[in-house]
């Protein structure tokens, strides 16, 4: 397939993968998952055609512009999206198959994300995942993992809290 034919494909996948996602030039212009997909593509070409120094540097500047930060060496499937991909991290020797998303719970056009409560206190490490509900008052603990609705005036701990 020919790079535009990829580039293409990726933007068609961020459609599939995102519905917030509005239109090409938004994606193209605003979406650091796809920049980190095609500063990727660049780094791992010449990872494979042995240039020294230069893949490392695309792949640096594409963790500065972006926040994720994929290794030359990484192999990675057609159909790949990153989704709120700040902090991701693929080391040299990954190997993601074809139609991964990363960072996203659900394709469809509903609520999607988290509602949180009045004077809340969540941990650091915390990670709250999907449409669910934490009451108000409520005290999520540091690495916890939150999948359900939590009621008002309640503590979450642990993996799942």
């Amino acid at each position: 397939m020919s790079l535009i034919g990829s580039i293409g494909k990726d933007i068609k996948t961020v459609f599939e993968h995102d519905p917030a996602a509005i239109n090409t030039i938004e994606v193209f212009s605003a979406y650091p998952g796809f920049h980190a997909w095609q500063f990727h593509r660049l780094a791992h070409t010449l990872f494979r055609w042995h240039i020294p120094v230069l893949p490392r540097l695309v792949s640096h500047i594409s963790r500065f512009l972006t926040g994720a930060e994929i290794h030359p060496g990484a192999n990675i499937g057609e159909g790949f999206f990153i989704d709120h991909g700040m902090g991701v991290v693929i080391g040299e020797t990954s190997e993601i198959g074809d139609g991964v998303t990363l960072g996203s719970t659900s394709h469809q056009r509903a609520k999607r994300h988290p509602t949180l409560g009045n004077n809340m206190v969540v941990g650091v490490g915390a990670q709250l995942i999907g449409d669910i509900t934490i009451g108000d008052n409520t005290k999520v603990g540091a690495g916890s993992v939150v999948v359900t609705s939590v009621p008002a005036n309640a503590t979450v701990i642990g993996v799942p809290g």
